[in-house]
């Protein structure tokens, strides 16, 4: 994966890390078999570590669900990806979210910007953390349990462009994660942030990783 997200080298050992566990049995089976919150500057890497995992996971399959945060900012928008209840307009159409989900059982399920989303709708990412399944309106349990759940953020964007270019990048989690920890806990429950398995920090682009870009 590193020939195509460059330099952020700790986040993908992190990811190899807890990808590994999970296969060898160590994950929890009633959840999803990783979950990720990556966090830093746009056009870092974040989402296309989502797209290159989806493909290192499973090459021969179409195995990414991206969904836009920045879609769900209303207290409504539960339904976007639950589908309307019994009697509301919009009950028997199908629903693109929890259809795909089904379709796709073993997948990269991605969440961009997720601190976009209203506070119901990041409700509904708990208990699919917790529990690794949600039910859809229509009463169907839609599993999560094979699923490989991210989602991105650029909280703390500011905080990242201090090491911009010619800056020093950030060596590993722990020297970023205590300026970051506050701008997350404003956004995010701390029940959300705990069943993450790893919250990981992105570098903002500096020269030497610019540098790899263009060559």
């Amino acid at each position: 994966m590193a020939k195509f997200i460059i330099g952020q080298d700790h986040a993908l050992t992190e990811v190899v890390k807890t990808m590994s566990r999970s296969k060898t049995g160590f994950s929890d089976p009633n959840r999803p078999l990783a979950s990720f919150l990556l966090v830093g500057p746009s056009g870092v890497g974040k989402t296309e570590l989502a797209r290159v995992l989806a493909r290192e996971l499973y090459p021969k399959e179409d195995a990414l669900v991206q969904i836009d945060m920045s879609e769900f900012k209303e207290s409504y928008s539960a339904s976007k990806l639950l589908g309307s209840p019994a009697g509301y307009i919009g009950y028997k159409e199908r629903n693109k979210f929890t259809d795909e989900v089904r379709k796709k059982p073993y997948a990269v399920v991605l969440f961009d910007e997720f601190e976009k989303a209203h506070p119901d709708v990041q409700n509904l990412l708990l208990q699919i953390l917790d529990q690794g399944a949600i039910t859809d309106a229509t009463g169907r349990k839609i599993n999560f349990k094979n699923s490989v759940i991210i989602l991105t953020s650029n909280l703390g964007q500011n905080l990242g462009q201090k090491i911009g270019f010619g800056g020093k990048a950030f060596e590993n989690d722990t020297e970023m994660s205590k300026e970051f920890e506050a701008t997350l806990k404003e956004h995010f429950r701390p029940e959300l942030l705990n069943r993450l398995d790893k919250i990981l920090y992105f570098n903002a682009i500096n020269k030497s990783s610019l540098e790899k870009i263009i060559v």
